[in-house]
């Protein structure tokens, strides 16, 4: 299924969907979607396990050529994907993996520069296996921002760190998007890695979007903030959990 419908969207907008649906055989995962997103922002996509938020984000990412559906979906032609396994080619150095595709010098100048941001500066030689689980995802940042993309897919980029390293990861990922300005699609499990994150957090369920939140809070976010609290269990019942994290009736 291609990711472009032919439409062009509104000069402002770096994603236009409209009635999007996606069924695999009989069943309907996306049903009538609609979203704009605007040229830097960044958006976080909430929702229940099976809820169809990979499949949404793989719809606009192009990857979903097996499906069925209908509907208009337009997004830049120059966008990057960032799953949660790093997908770092093991017989390629680090700086190859980033270049992996672009030309020559200036292609690797781009890639050193890449790593820096990331703060893997001296690294470009190692093998990816002589990497801890954050410095492959900082890689993975790294490889997918060399592009200078206009969109950035991010499917659960962290879901597999540490605390600890999710956190640094956090300050990496808000450092780099205000730095670059791709609009962004974030699809998380975490509440509050979304709440931290996001401009914008929306909550898919049963295919069709049951929440649109403008998150206005200054950042970094402030975990401690009765505003970041407020958010929290307003998100959670929208995703059927009490405010004490029981499952709500």
């Amino acid at each position: 299924m291609a990711p472009h419908s032919g439409q062009l969207k509104p000069a402002t907008k770096a994603v236009h969907v409209e009635s999007l649906v996606r069924r695999f055989a009989t069943k309907t995962i996306l049903d009538g979607v609609d979203l704009d997103i605007e040229r830097g922002e960044f958006v976080a996509l909430l929702g229940k396990s099976g809820s169809g938020k990979s499949t949404f984000l793989r719809a606009l990412a192009g990857l979903d050529h097996e499906v069925e559906g209908t509907g208009t979906l337009d997004v830049p032609e120059n966008l990057s994907v960032v799953f949660q396994d790093a997908r770092l080619l093991p017989w390629r150095s680090v700086v190859q993996n980033v270049t992996l595709g672009l030309p020559g010098t200036s292609g690797q100048e781009a890639g050193r520069k890449a790593l820096a941001e990331v703060g893997l500066q001296g690294r470009e030689n190692a093998w990816p296996n002589q990497l801890s689980g954050g410095e492959q995802q900082r890689v993975a940042l790294a490889r997918s921002l060399v592009r200078d993309p206009a969109l950035l897919l991010a499917d659960e980029p962290f879901g597999a760190l540490d605390a600890l390293t999710r956190l640094k990861m956090h300050d990496l990922l808000r450092e780099l998007c205000a730095r670059h300005r791709p609009a962004v699609l974030l699809v998380t499990h975490d509440v509050d890695e979304a709440i931290s994150l996001a401009d914008r957090i929306l909550v898919l369920d049963e295919g069709r979007f049951i929440e649109d939140l403008r998150i206005d809070l200054p950042t970094p976010r402030d975990h401690g903030d009765p505003r970041f609290a407020q958010i929290r269990s307003h998100l959670l019942s929208r995703l059927g959990v009490d405010v004490s994290g029981r499952k709500a009736a």
